[in-house]
């Protein structure tokens, strides 16, 4: 394994100790972490996290503090060694942070992966005009750094961008193109942009230079500088690609599984037509396509590539003709691969082998338009001209088939010179720009197992650019040292210029000698071998191996590439053969000819040898002047591994790039001089407990650092002004030392551990003897208790035995007692029961007797009574029995009038349903039966009151004869005839029945008229109910047209004033006032349909007689100019309430402005409104104007509606309707009283102003109400942009505490006071904005603005608040701090307070509008988050968060106050995976929040908020009040 040993010997030996951290080599990953375990002289025993023991003198000490997600920029690593820049970049590639600082150098590892979420607009945004290294490492940041030392410094600047094959350089020369782009582009530029045609020179670059190689499917096979030119306004004004090297071996030969340019495979995948035009086939049938196995790429159509890259072609400015030239000659190349040649009859000729090959031959010289003769004797004979003669000789088969590739690898290079130079000539350069950003893309160090002429040249621009970027890492290390004002000598570090001059040197140099072996025909590759042994044979930087005598190894930086000189001279001649050129120059194809004419030009106008290694030489050289001109900017990219794939990082692969990409080498430079530089904060915080006396006293920081650094006997070091700068071992020693301090406080620990445990054993050994103690006494005392229990129970159980014996005798002997004297009693009773009944019985019989007797005597006397009643009964049954029969005759008469009014019921039950289908003639037919029913009802009453008379009066005859009858002498008659009686007595019992019966029938016949009467009661109230809702609904459907209509009247004024502009609108302004007035007859202002010309018809009455139009059109415009000059003035608020809306709004109802088809009033307003709030910085007056503008549109809202037609008419009366609804509707029309509207009666009485009214507006005032909307609109946004700009430097001193103490600040007792008093400067901050807050809350309320509006503004700038912080917060990591956390909360409980101070009404949910930054911080202050599941993290913590921000906040997250970890690695996995799949399924993935700059209220939203403006009682200002043409304001408010 190749080790980096001169970053070893550049640094001292580490202090190492037993259980040190130490990074060890190791053979499958590179380098592994252990734990020393032993020291035996240099070797150290280290036992790694596997598991195993090595035993090894190569180690580096590892920091076990830096950050479980790796540091941002690799200079802040306490030990900057190979081990730990490798173990940063994989910790964070991890993670998906694929951009790492080294200084000012950006290190992009390729994520193989679509990550869209970094590179958005909005992302864009965020690094616009941020200086390096204030946000997350990106590569918008160095085109950022770029662009801002152009414009600041004046200077031009430039970006390398270099890596190996596939590791994303050409993606990030895109990145940067776009964010360059973004910076300098025009908006609004018709056609396309500079910017964008190099965006889009792209995929035709691609085309005709990328291929597939082993690493890479898409690899660039050329370097590519683009040049882009800035204004001195820093807009991009022109740009230039210059290309570098173009593989043009690549067009020939091929090795699998590799592919040959993308443009042959596109054109074979061509549609049809383009297929036939060019007689092509399938690649496997082109010799110089077949040669791989390998003709299509996973997940690309190489047949819809095609066409996009036929549109690029257009876009570029490349026309159809040049394009169809360009295939044209793409086809030819392929079919010149497919001519053989073979043995002529002469010796060493050649002639077209076969019919196939004569058939390409055509073919070629088809496309070519060149005649087919004439290419074959280009490709086998040549001519040479001699002083006597001229020769021309025939090649043999290989040197034909030489002549063939070449002539195939010429026309395609100078074909992509001519497409490269079409693009800038389309693009455009500016000869006038001052500075330019050139993004390099170039091909980074190669070292293949068979390395070629092309390898050379690629190793040889590498080394010119390591030895651009030493030297500029060196210059950044002086400046570093400068900048921090510290003694320095100049550091020596390893020059490559040998290496340059083995190269390029000249003479001498492997070019020359290359040169120099190219001019003679005959030269071989042994030749050109044993030339460089013998001239580099004692060169530290050449070797030859020993097994091949054309390889040779030159030592690069980054290591030893052994090349074959085989093809060396063949592809470094760049001569063009005089055959070719006369072939070409003659072609009718001017396309072609203009390739050739071109060199032969270039040919005639220098005689000078020429090859591929001198011109590449001086383009390098050109690219290094271009280079060393300009400020440069390094990216170097890395590819993580072999396979392509995401989430797999290759140590082995990785430290291969960062040696070859100079990052290793720029390292060591820093090793060279102070690699460790720790802030003064940082280093107190790591190494303060070396000397807790220094901590103790109040120090300066730097002092303090000074202090630790003498006490600790370590020389050579530095203090800069704000770090501390410190050599190569001096770090791992300071560690050592603290290791040792916290190892003796460790032990310390452990004692005093180790003797709380032993007495804790002890009391818990002491309290279990004490337990068992008490358990054993407590068993002797429960035994002794249980023995006395036992014996008091024996003496309980005797007693209770005796006392039952005696009981049991005692009950005996009472028992038997009992029942004898129970005998004894009994047979007394029983005698004394006898006697009693015997002598109730005789009394019995005594009063039976006697009352028989007495019942004898009464029953004779009651038949004699009751024969005498019958017989006079009889005689009055009979009369009663006629009275009857005649109420009987009138009970019929009862039932057919009740048989009639049921009839009646049912007609007018049958009518009300026939009314309530028809709905038209129902009230009139309601009237009429109502008055039918009454009049039934009265006869019915009457007819009741007779019979009841009648009754009354039968009933009275009835009593005076049984008055008579009780009469007569009462004295018992003995009645004979029995039978007569009865049957007189059954027939009256017969009658009586009839009676009762005829009566009851009465009763139901009473009844069920009552009952109708109720049901039609009933029916009269549901009618009116019925019209009631009736009336009701015919009103909401009145309203809900006319809403409608009103709306679609306003969208027709809409729809015209868009198509209506400024100068028309004020050309029509300026016409004649002159409108066609038809008056109604009640007003007989004018006769119907007569026309008449008013000018400026403003007012309501007409002038009076005696005066002239011009007069009344010269007092309206007097009275307009004042009341311009009026409003133009602040005029202030009456009761809350803006004088000026209300003034304007009284005199343009006064003057009927509203109604008028033309008028130049309301412009006149809005150009008085415009130059009030036109570049306004007062606050106070966009206020005043937003509160007028609000109140004036409210007024506006309630009072205008839109008209049907554009002039005033009057309404055709329509015929009056019969049915209920149409009486409805058309009283809702005539009516607006009637239907609930506040009305006035269009004058104006006694000259005060009645309530509001609707007005149907024209035209003019619809386009005023619309415009003041705008204005509304515009000085909302006003107020809230101005807010904003205030508050926006504020917040970034919001999201960042300053670094006041350190966590150990217990110790630092003298410093307590300084730490409050900067406790008070951050909180500052916070208060600022508070204050901000409450300046411009007095101001609205101060001038009336409404609640809405203010709450509106609030959540706006609360939002705006919460955006910026989040946003801050996700791409600063060192704002993802628990302390920061701490910080910010304490900021937000002081905008919280604010929003409850401010009351609800003004603030509204402005508070709301902080959830993201709230969960945010709340999350990163919580404790124990790797216990917290990714549930309870989604849903109860952060539900407002996304997936992808909660992944962007853990992985971030660092407790610069406790050193706690953020969430588990299996939650952080869950997140990686979820935020993978989000990447993948959503166009947009970006974590970041957009601010929100709309208008979050509406016209109806203001007028519903606010409450009714009394505007009569709103006085006019003095001016006003002066002029007695203004007495309508004054009448009612008096």
């Amino acid at each position: 394994m190749f080790v980096f040993n001169a970053m070893q010997c550049s640094q001292a030996a580490p202090v190492i100790t037993v259980g040190s951290h130490v990074w060890v080599e190791d053979p499958h990953l590179a380098w592994i972490d252990g734990q020393v375990t032993r020291i035996h002289g240099d070797n150290i025993h280290v036992k790694t996290n596997q598991g195993k023991t090595v035993v090894t003198n190569v180690y580096f000490p590892k920091d076990t503090e830096v950050p479980p997600g790796g540091v941002d920029d690799m200079t802040k690593l306490s030990y900057l060694h190979e081990p730990g820049v490798l173990q940063n970049l994989g910790t964070r590639y991890e993670l998906n942070e694929i951009y790492t600082y080294t200084g000012n150098i950006l290190i992009a590892v390729n994520p193989f992966q679509r990550l869209p979420h970094i590179y958005e607009t909005d992302m864009m945004e965020q690094y616009k005009r941020v200086a390096l290294g204030e946000l997350s490492p990106h590569v918008f940041a160095i085109g950022d750094a770029a662009y801002r030392a152009m414009i600041n410094e004046g200077k031009s600047n430039s970006i390398l961008v270099s890596g190996e094959s596939g590791a994303g350089k050409t993606e990030t020369t895109k990145m940067l193109m776009r964010y360059l782009a973004f910076l300098g582009g025009r908006s609004g530029v018709e056609g396309r942009t500079v910017e964008q045609q190099v965006l889009e020179s792209n995929p035709v670059l691609e085309a005709f230079g990328n291929a597939k190689t082993l690493r890479n499917n898409n690899s660039s096979r050329f370097g590519k500088f683009v040049e882009i030119q800035f204004d001195k306004n820093g807009r991009i004004s022109g740009a230039a690609i210059r290309t570098y090297l173009l593989e043009r071996s690549r067009v020939c030969q091929i090795s699998d599984p590799e592919r040959n340019y993308h443009c042959f495979y596109l054109l074979c995948a061509a549609p049809p037509e383009d297929i036939e035009k060019y007689q092509l086939k399938n690649p496997q049938s082109f010799h110089y396509l077949n040669q791989s196995n390998c003709y299509k790429l996973d997940g690309i159509d190489d047949a819809s590539e095609y066409l996009e890259t036929r549109k690029a072609m257009d876009v570029v400015g490349i026309s159809n003709d040049e394009q169809e030239a360009i295939f044209r000659v793409v086809a030819a190349i392929l079919h010149l691969g497919n001519i053989n040649f073979g043995k002529g009859e002469a010796i060493d000729s050649s002639v077209v082998k076969d019919e196939e090959s004569g058939r390409h031959l055509n073919l070629a010289a088809e496309l070519l338009m060149c005649d087919a003769q004439s290419l074959e004797d280009a490709l086998i004979r040549r001519v040479m001209v001699t002083p006597d003669e001229i020769i021309t000789r025939t090649l043999n088969p290989d040197d034909a088939i030489a002549s063939r590739d070449t002539l195939a690898k010429t026309i395609y290079s100078h074909l992509f010179d001519w497409i490269v130079n079409k693009i800038n000539t389309s693009i455009g350069q500016d000869p006038r720009s001052k500075s330019i950003i050139g993004v390099l893309d170039i091909y980074g160090f190669e070292s293949f197992k068979c390395n070629s002429f092309e390898q050379f040249c690629i190793n040889f621009t590498n080394e010119k650019l390591q030895q651009h970027f030493n030297q500029h890492v060196f210059k950044m290390e002086q400046e570093e040292y400068t900048k921090e004002e510290i003694d320095w000598s100049y550091i020596e570090f390893i020059d490559n210029q040998d290496v340059l001059d083995l190269i390029e040197k000249k003479p001498g140099g492997i070019i020359s000698l290359l040169d120099e072996a190219c001019m003679f025909p005959k030269s071989k590759s042994q030749d050109f071998s044993q030339k460089l042994f013998q001239t580099f044979k004692n060169h530290k930087r050449f070797a030859k191996p020993k097994l091949s005598p054309t390889d040779f190894t030159i030592s690069h930086y980054a290591g030893e590439v052994t090349y074959q000189s085989d093809h060396f001279i063949d592809k470094n001649r760049d001569y063009i053969v005089a055959e070719h050129q006369a072939l070409f120059t003659a072609s009718n194809c001017s396309f072609v000819a203009g390739l050739f004419h071109s060199l032969h030009e270039d040919s005639s106008r220098s005689s000078k040898f020429s090859s591929i290694g001198s011109r590449f030489k001086q383009q390098l050289h050109s690219l290094m002047e271009s280079l060393n001109g300009t400020e440069p900017h390094y990216i170097r990219c890395i590819k993580p591994n072999n396979v392509l794939k995401p989430g797999v990082f290759e140590n082995f692969n990785v430290i291969h790039q960062l040696r070859c990409g100079g990052v290793l080498e720029a390292i060591r430079i820093s090793c060279a001089g102070y690699p460790t530089r720790l802030a003064f904060y940082n280093f107190l915080d790591r190494f303060g407990l070396l000397a807790p006396e220094v901590l103790e006293g109040n120090y300066d920081d730097k002092v303090a650092c000074q202090m630790i650094l003498d006490k600790k006997g370590l020389r050579d070091y530095q203090v800069g002004k704000t770090k501390i700068f410190l050599r190569a071992g001096q770090m791992a020693e300071l560690d050592a030392r603290r290791s040792e301090v916290l190892g003796n406080a460790a032990r310390v620990i452990q004692r005093q551990f180790r003797t709380c445990i032993a007495r804790k054993n002890f009391r818990s050994i002491r309290n279990a003897a004490i337990v068992l103690q008490s358990f054993l006494r407590g068993e002797i005392a429960r035994e002794v208790h249980k023995k006395l229990r036992i014996e008091a129970a024996a003496l309980r159980f005797q007693k209770n035995f005796r006392r039952y014996i005696d009981r049991k005798s005692f009950v005996t002997t009472k028992s038997s007692t009992i029942v004898l004297q129970t005998g004894l009693r009994a047979m007394i009773a029983r005698s004394e029961f006898r006697l009693r009944r015997q002598t109730n019985a005789a009394i019995v019989l005594q009063a039976h007797w006697r009352g028989r007797q007495a019942y004898s005597y009464y029953t004779r006397l009651q038949k004699a009574a009751i024969v005498t009643q019958c017989a006079w009964r009889c005689r009055l049954a009979r009369r009663e029995l006629r009275m009857l029969k005649m109420a009987a005759r009138e009970t019929g008469a009862l039932k057919d009038a009740k048989d009639k009014l049921e009839k009646r019921v049912e007609e007018l039950t049958w009518r009300l349903q026939l009314e309530k289908r028809l709905r038209t003639d129902l009230e009139e037919t309601k009237g009429q039966e109502v008055a039918k029913l009454q009049e039934t009802l009265h006869t019915m009453r009457l007819q009741l009151k007779e019979s009841n008379e009648k009754v009354v009066k039968e009933q009275d005859a009835a009593r005076i004869a049984i008055e008579e009858a009780s009469s007569v002498n009462k004295e018992p008659v003995v009645v004979e005839d029995t039978e007569k009686i009865d049957s007189l007595s059954n027939e009256v019992d017969r009658l009586k029945g009839l009676l009762s019966s005829e009566t009851q029938k009465a009763d139901e016949a009473k009844q069920a008229y009552c009952s109708t009467l109720v049901q039609n009661e009933e029916l009269s109230k549901k009618l009116e109910e019925a019209g009631r809702k009736i009336d009701q609904l015919q009103d909401s459907v009145q309203r809900f047209q006319e809403k409608v209509f009103n709306l679609e009247s306003e969208n027709k004024v809409l729809r015209q004033q868009t198509l209506t502009i400024s100068p028309t609108t004020r050309a029509l302004a300026l016409r004649p006032k002159t409108i066609i007035i038809q008056r109604t007859p009640e007003k007989d202002a004018f006769s119907n349909g007569e026309t008449t010309q008013l000018q400026e018809p403003e007012t309501e009455d007409r002038p009076q007689k005696s005066l002239n139009q011009k007069q009344q059109f010269s007092i309206l415009q007097e009275n307009q100019e004042l009341l311009l000059k009026s409003i133009s003035e602040d005029i202030g608020f009456s009761e809350g309430k803006p004088v000026a809306a209300c003034l304007i709004y009284k005199c343009l109802i006064h003057w009927r402005s509203f109604e008028v088809e033309r008028t130049s009033i309301f412009n006149r307003i809005i150009e008085t409104i415009a130059s009030a709030v036109e570049m306004q910085e007062n606050s106070d007056v966009l206020c005043y104007w937003l509160s007028n503008s609000a109140t004036l549109l409210m007024l506006l809202q309630r009072t205008l509606k839109a008209s049907a037609t554009g002039s005033i008419t009057t309404p055709r009366r329509r015929g009056m309707p019969t049915s209920l609804f149409g009486r409805v509707s058309q009283s809702f029309r005539g009516s607006p009283q009637s239907a609930g509207f506040p009305f006035m009666n269009g004058r104006v009485i006694g000259g005060g102003l009645d309530e509001l009214r609707q007005i149907e507006a024209k035209y003019p005032a619809l386009l005023f109400k619309q415009q003041l909307t705008a204005f509304l609109e515009k000085i909302y946004g006003m107020i809230r942009d101005k807010m904003k700009k205030e508050i926006s430097p504020l917040l970034a001193s919001c999201i960042q505490a300053l670094r006041t103490k350190t966590p150990r600040s217990g110790l630092v007792k003298g410093r307590s006071q300084n730490n409050f008093v900067a406790q008070q400067v951050l909180i500052a901050h916070w208060q600022s904005i508070v204050t901000c807050l409450n300046g411009h809350l007095r101001t609205m309320r101060a001038n009336y603005v409404p609640s809405l509006l203010i709450s509106k503004v609030f959540g706006q700038i609360f939002s705006f608040i919460n955006v910026q912080l989040f946003n801050s917060l996700l791409l600063r990591r060192e704002c993802c701090s628990f302390s920061n956390g701490e910080y910010v909360k304490t900021g937000l409980a002081e905008l919280e307070k604010w929003c409850h101070d401010a009351t609800e009404e003004f603030v509204g949910s402005a508070w709301d509008e902080l959830k993201h930054i709230r969960q945010a911080v709340g999350f990163l202050v919580i404790h124990q988050k790797p216990k917290k599941s990714l549930k309870e993290i989604s849903t109860e913590l952060c539900p407002v968060l996304s997936i992808q921000q909660l992944y962007r906040i853990s992985t971030m997250y660092w407790d610069d106050k406790y050193g706690t970890q953020s969430v588990s690695q299996e939650v952080l996995a869950s997140m990686r995976h979820m935020t993978s799949d989000v990447t993948k399924n959503t166009i947009s993935s970006s974590f970041l929040l957009d601010d929100d700059s709309s208008i979050p209220f509406s016209l109806d939203e203001i007028s519903k908020s606010m409450q009714n403006v009394e505007v009569a009682e709103v006085d006019p200002p003095p001016l006003i009040r002066q002029n007695s043409n203004f007495m309508f304001l004054l009448e009612r408010s008096n």
